[in-house]
């Protein structure tokens, strides 16, 4: 059995910064890191910082987030993560859509791919009831409408479940549109996804730790690559509550992760 590598994703812990993430999931013995970007406190010199940061700690980066496609002209911004993410060395962009117009969104998605041929990039879509690419067969029909090797789709667990995925929607996913997942779990009772409020309360405070919820976590595994990295979205009100040090939350989230993927053999 292939031992997966774990990266720690930025969300959990929303408050840190930059410097904050490098560390805490070094310090953790993640594999990979994520990394987040604002755009209004970004800047060239970060960008040169946190490389030689995650350089010297000798943790590659798995994913920058995020590019949030908005109705209208495309965003030049999101074209800079490209850029951002290549100089960093991570390896994927993390992509969402708020786009209605799901052609506008592929074509939108498509000059990022076209700007992340040949940087080693590759721009996830990522698809949620709260975005307006709801389910994973509406990412498949976009990132199908999108040409080159730097497209790819993201699957994260709780999406997958809330959005009414299953374990066959996932095995049918091309092999090469894969490049990471963003697994945790959650309790098995979902929000009312009619309301908006509970849907993004439900995704940035009641996460739980793999294998202590109630999501197919199982059923994902199994339909996924074995040599799929995991980027754990452990998104939890009760972990910054419990862990409000940050290198001790990243430590717990890589105990309990590592645990249950160990102890699926």
């Amino acid at each position: 059995m292939t031992r997966r590598l774990l990266s720690m994703a930025a969300g959990i812990m929303p408050e840190a910064s930059p410097a904050q993430l490098v560390e805490a999931a070094a310090a953790a013995q993640f594999d990979f890191g994520g990394m987040w970007a604002e755009r209004d406190s970004w800047t060239p010199a970060t960008t040169r910082a946190i490389r030689q940061q995650a350089r010297d700690a000798g943790l590659p980066l798995l994913d920058l987030e995020v590019a949030w496609i908005m109705p209208g002209p495309p965003d030049p911004w999101l074209t800079e993560l490209v850029e951002i993410a290549a100089e960093l060395g991570a390896r994927n962009l993390l992509c969402v859509s708020s786009d209605p117009d799901s052609a506008a969104t592929a074509a939108k998605l498509q000059l990022l791919v076209d700007r992340a041929k040949g940087t080693g990039v590759r721009v996830n879509l990522e698809f949620g009831v709260f975005t307006e690419v709801k389910t994973i067969h509406a990412a498949s029909a976009i990132v199908e409408q999108v040409d080159g090797d730097a497209k790819a789709l993201l699957v994260d667990t709780l999406h997958w479940a809330r959005s009414g995925g299953t374990a066959e929607d996932l095995a049918v996913i091309p092999r090469d549109w894969l490049s990471y997942c963003q697994p945790c779990d959650a309790p098995a009772d979902a929000p009312d996804l009619g309301d908006a409020d509970a849907v993004i309360d439900d995704a940035i405070n009641r996460r739980m730790p793999l294998g202590q919820g109630g999501l197919p976590l199982g059923a994902m595994m199994d339909a996924l690559p074995n040599d799929l990295p995991l980027a754990v979205e452990e998104r939890s009100a009760a972990l910054r509550e419990a862990f409000p040090d940050l290198k001790e939350r990243a430590a717990e989230v890589y105990r309990t992760s590592r645990a249950w993927l160990d102890a699926r053999g």
